[in-house]
C-alpha cells in the first residue's frame, strides 16, 4: 500500500507541473488557433530568471525570497510571451499555419541558445537552492517531503485560481468569447488584440511558475529542460483535447502517472532496460490511447475552447 501512495505522490507532483504547461498551450489555441512552440523555452527562461533573481533577492523571509523569484520570472517571460503574440503571431494570424508553428519553434531556438552562450556557465547544470521548508512528513508508515506538499498545493491553488479566472470574471468571459468567435467579439466591443496579448501574458506566467515548481523540485536546471518539459505539456494538451482547460489539467496528470507506472514497471519486466525509459513508455501508451480517442479524452459535447 506504501508504494502506491508513493507512486501517487510522484505522479501528483509531475503531474501539477506538466498540467500549467499544457494549460498554457491550450491558453493559446483556444484564443488564436495556433501552436506556440516556444512555450517550453520560455519556461527554460523562467527557471533561469528566477535563479539570476536570487543574486539581487535579500530578504530574511523564505516565503518573501520565493514570491519575489516568482514574480521576477513572471514579469521576465510575460514580458517575452508580448513579445511573441505582437510580433511573430498576430503580424501573421492570416498566414498558414506552419508559417507560425516555425517562427515559434525558432525563437524558442533563440531564447535556448542565448540562455546556453550568454548565462553565465550557461552550457552546464546550474543548481537550484533549496528554498522550501525541508523534513517529512509522517503519516503511518508512508512519508512525504515537506517541500513536495507545499509545491503540490501552490500548484493546485494556481490551477484553481486559472479556472475561477476564466470561468468566473469579466476578463475570462471576454477570453472565452474570443475563442469561440473572434469576428463576433470584435463587433461586440472586445478589443482582440488586447485580450489576446492578456491571454499570452497568462500562459508565459504560468510557464513561468511551472519552471520555478520544476527547479525548486529538482533543485536543478539546464537550458535545455524546455525541450521535453515542451513537448510533453503539448502532448498532456493533445490527450485532454487540445484547446480545452481542463482536458490539458487531465492530460498533464495522465501524463505523469504513466511515466511513474513506466518507470516501475520496466525495470520490474526488463531487468536490462533502465527506468530511464519511462518517457518511451509514457509516449507509446500516449499513441496507442490516441488511436482510440484522437480527439482527446473529452467527449467532443463537452470539449468548450478555454
Amino acid at each position: 500500500m506504501d508504494i502506491i501512495f508513493q507512486y501517487l505522490i510522484n505522479g501528483l507532483m509531475l503531474g501539477i507541473i506538466y498540467a500549467m504547461v499544457a494549460v498554457g498551450f491550450t491558453l493559446f489555441f483556444g484564443t488564436l488557433n495556433v501552436i506556440q512552440f516556444s512555450h517550453g523555452d520560455v519556461l527554460t527562461l523562467g527557471a533561469f530568471s528566477g535563479l539570476a533573481s536570487i543574486y539581487f533577492v535579500h530578504s530574511n523571509s523564505v516565503w518573501m525570497t520565493i514570491f519575489l523569484i516568482l514574480m521576477f520570472s513572471i514579469v521576465i517571460t510575460s514580458i517575452v510571451g508580448m513579445f511573441i503574440a505582437r510580433y511573430l503571431i498576430l503580424p501573421m494570424r492570416n498566414a498558414p499555419s506552419i508559417n507560425i508553428l516555425l517562427s515559434t519553434l525558432m525563437f524558442g531556438t533563440v531564447i535556448r541558445e542565448s540562455l546556453r552562450l550568454f548565462y553565465p556557465d550557461g552550457a552546464n547544470p546550474k543548481r537550484f537552492p533549496n528554498l522550501l521548508p525541508t523534513g517529512q512528513l509522517s503519516l503511518g508508515s508512508f512519508s512525504i517531503s515537506v517541500d513536495n506538499i507545499y509545491i503540490l498545493f501552490f500548484g493546485l491553488f494556481v490551477i484553481i485560481s486559472l479556472a475561477v479566472l476564466i470561468n468566473k470574471t469579466k476578463l475570462g468571459l471576454a477570453i472565452r468569447a474570443i475563442s469561440q468567435d473572434s469576428e463576433t467579439a470584435k463587433l461586440m466591443g472586445i478589443p482582440f488584440n488586447r485580450y489576446v496579448l492578456i491571454t499570452f501574458i497568462i500562459g508565459s506566467s504560468l510557464a513561468a511558475i511551472a519552471g520555478v515548481m520544476d527547479a525548486l523540485y529538482y533543485n536543478e536546471i539546464n537550458f535545455s529542460m524546455g525541450l521535453l518539459l515542451g513537448v510533453i505539456g503539448f502532448t498532456s494538451a493533445i490527450i485532454g483535447g487540445l484547446g480545452n482547460i481542463y482536458g490539458a489539467i487531465i492530460g498533464g496528470f495522465l501524463f505523469a502517472f504513466l511515466e511513474v507506472v513506466g518507470g516501475s514497471l520496466i525495470p520490474t519486466l526488463f531487468p536490462t532496460i533502465p527506468s530511464a525509459y519511462k518517457d518511451v513508455f509514457a509516449f507509446t501508451m500516449v499513441i496507442i490511447l490516441m488511436s482510440f480517442k484522437p480527439t482527446g479524452l473529452l467527449p467532443e459535447k463537452f470539449n468548450e475552447r478555454v
